[in-house]
Order: structure tokens, then C-alpha cells, then sequence
């Protein structure tokens, strides 16, 4: 029976973006094993068929030591697991995967990168400083002859080829993580004010400064209005948002803050508008699921969010950093109800012909396949 090892940091985000291809490969006859820090959904993911080892790495952790430790427990997994595959996703699960597997040279490599975020595109010195560093461990760790990588978007994928990160037939772009269309079903929404939500972890490149500018110009005039922040603070993240200010904004009547959710149908059904104004992303899964939920979608023409958004379809994009014209673009839909109805059913059909979980998990395989040849 084949075998393959998915290598991720944190065991919530593979059950949000990777537990369906596991699923899939068990019901192919692949063999299961996960690999990453360990909390409340192990018990979940076991429950699946699927073996768990717990992983000590830290996203944030910059001690050469605790990287080492976590190279070790990486080179352990891969020894007890025997995996004919090695699927890894984010930068440090991708390089370590790489080190950690050097005396496996049968074994196939695929990785996976949702999105290049802080090192590739925050203008910090920090973020500057470690660029040229992480490319060079990413070419070497592609370049093997059993490597593969999986992109979102077209934008990201020229920025590898034209940094000759990977040689172009070993990159294969796969538009986003899959959503169940039957999980995320359409529902029309309640007729009581609207509520404008900014489903995303609470950092500065989300844009969640901007979203809250838009909630103040907006409620200036129309106080009805409601804006949700959903989702937690990520401290592992250099552009995360201090508790103090979200705490404020709150008590100055801007926004809700409703925390991490694991019920975003739910969310998706209550709410009217989303809200995205992100300065870059892979190919959110957030706004996936919100389209097949029937909800109009604003965000800025940026790479990732263009792939799901088709302008004036199914909802609008609005030029980067504009945020007057964001606050005219969700404040007409919240005035028109008609509009949101008729974005939210092309959203709907446009992400069930090409977004759904069973396409990706396909695509998925066959990259799998030519992996482990």
C-alpha cells in the first residue's frame, strides 16, 4: 500500500485545507500519516484512518537549536512511517522536508505553498533581510530530481519561475485548497441589517486596519450597519494585530470581534457582504467558501483574490489600498439586495465548476503520481 506523509505546522489548518485530500487518498489506497504541532483535532483526524505524529516546530521560532530538534523529529517520522511521499505545506515544512529525507532519495516530494506572505512581500526590514536566504533554501530544496511544487495563482507562479526557484515542469498550479460545495450550500440571506464580515486571521496584511476604516466612514451615516471581525490573532505572525486595538475598535462600536469559528457556514449563512481588503494571498479558501455560500465578495485586485472574484459578477475589485472606494462598493450592496442576490448565485455557480474539493483532490493525485515515479 502506498504511503504518503503530509508535513504542515498546525493540526487546525490540516483539517481546514488538507484533511479532503487525505480522505481521498484513503479511499484511493494510499496509507495516511500526519505530521505537525498537535492539539484539540488530533482525536479528528485519527478518528479518519489517518496516523498521527505531534511535531514540535514553532512558525515563529528563529533558535537554531529548536530547528534542529525539529529537523530530527522530521528524519524519526520519516523512518517509522516509511512514506513512499513526503506532501509538505508552508516554507519551513517544505525545507525541513527536504533536509529530513536526504538519505531517502527514493522517496517523492510534493510542496505545497498557499501563499508567499511576510518573506516574499512585507516591505519590513526583516522581512527584507531574510528573503534572499529563504529563496536560496527553497531552490535547493525544489531542486531535486523527485520534487514538485504546487502553486495558487498565476502571480505567484511567475515570481518562481522568474527567480528560477524550480524548473517550470516540476511547478504545477492548482487554483486553491477545494471547498465541499455541499458543506458551504448556497442559503439566501436573513432580510435584517446587513452585516458586513472580514473572515481572516487578525493581521496587518489581511487588512484589517482598512476594514475598520471603512466600518468608521460607513457608519458614519449608516450606523445600522454592522461590521464582524472573524477570526483569532496569530502571534506566530510578525503582522499580527495587538489585542489592546482590536479590544478598542470594539468598544468604540466599529466592529464585532467573533474569534476563531469553526462553524463558518453558519457565519457565511448570518452574514450579507464579505469584506476581504488582504494585500496579497494565495488563493484564499475563506472566499471560496463564501462564494459557494451565495455572498457577494469585495476585496482588492490583488494576486489570489482576482482569482475568485470576477468584477461586477460576483462581487467587486476595488484597486489596492483604495479604501473610499471599497466603503461605495460594500456600502451598494448593502443598499441593494437585489445586487448581493444576484452576485452571490454567479459566486455560487462560478466556484461549483471550478473550485470544488473533489476537482482539487484530483488535480492533487496526479501530481502524487508523477512524484513517486
Amino acid at each position: 500500500m502506498p504511503r504518503i506523509l503530509f508535513v504542515v505546522s498546525e493540526d487546525w489548518y490540516f483539517v481546514s485545507h488538507r484533511l479532503h485530500l487525505a480522505r481521498a487518498a484513503i479511499k484511493a489506497g494510499y496509507e495516511i500519516a500526519l505530521l505537525c504541532h498537535g492539539g484539540k483535532h488530533f482525536d479528528l483526524i485519527q478518528s479518519q484512518g489517518i496516523k498521527c505524529y505531534n511535531w514540535t516546530l514553532n512558525r515563529a521560532s528563529r533558535n537554531p537549536i529548536k530547528e534542529f530538534q525539529t529537523i530530527v523529529e522530521l528524519r524519526k517520522t520519516i523512518a517509522d512511517f516509511k512514506p513512499n511521499l513526503i506532501h509538505s505545506v508552508a516554507i519551513k515544512p517544505v525545507v525541513y522536508s527536504a533536509l529530513a529525507s536526504l538519505k531517502h532519495s527514493s522517496v517523492g516530494r510534493v510542496a505545497a505553498l498557499g501563499g508567499l506572505g511576510f518573506i516574499f512581500h512585507s516591505p519590513s526590514i526583516q522581512a527584507r533581510l531574510l528573503r534572499p536566504f529563504i529563496a536560496r533554501a527553497l531552490r535547493w530544496a525544489l531542486g531535486g530530481t523527485r520534487a514538485h511544487l504546487i502553486l495558487q495563482n498565476p502571480d505567484d507562479q511567475t515570481l518562481f519561475l522568474n527567480e528560477d526557484l524550480i524548473k517550470p515542469e516540476k511547478l504545477h498550479l492548482i487554483r486553491g485548497a477545494g471547498v465541499d460545495v455541499h458543506e458551504f450550500e448556497y442559503r439566501l440571506p436573513s432580510s435584517h441589517n446587513s452585516l458586513v464580515v472580514l473572515p481572516a486571521r487578525l493581521l496587518r496584511d489581511k487588512g484589517v486596519y482598512e476594514f475598520v476604516e471603512i466600518a468608521r466612514l460607513l457608519k458614519q451615516e449608516h450606523p445600522h450597519l454592522r461590521f464582524a471581525l472573524v477570526g483569532d490573532r496569530d502571534e506566530h505572525n510578525p503582522e499580527c494585530i495587538p489585542s489592546d486595538q482590536i479590544h478598542a475598535w470594539v468598544e468604540q462600536g466599529l466592529v464585532e470581534w467573533w474569534g476563531r469559528r469553526d462553524d463558518m457556514p453558519h457565519v457565511f449563512a448570518t452574514s450579507h457582504i464579505i469584506c476581504f481588503p488582504s494585500y496579497r494571498e494565495g488563493l484564499p479558501k475563506a472566499l471560496l467558501e463564501a462564494a459557494s455560500c451565495g455572498r457577494p465578495i469585495v476585496c482588492f485586485d490583488v494576486p489570489g483574490c482576482r482569482e475568485v472574484v470576477k468584477n461586477g459578477i460576483n462581487g467587486y475589485l476595488i484597486p489596492p489600498k483604495d479604501v473610499v472606494k471599497m466603503a461605495d462598493a460594500v456600502l451598494n450592496l448593502c443598499l441593494n439586495a437585489d445586487l448581493r442576490n444576484q452576485m452571490g448565485l454567479a459566486g455560487r455557480e462560478y466556484v461549483t465548476n471550478n473550485f470544488t474539493d473533489t476537482i482539487v483532490a484530483e488535480e492533487t493525485k496526479r501530481i502524487w503520481e508523477l512524484a513517486a515515479r
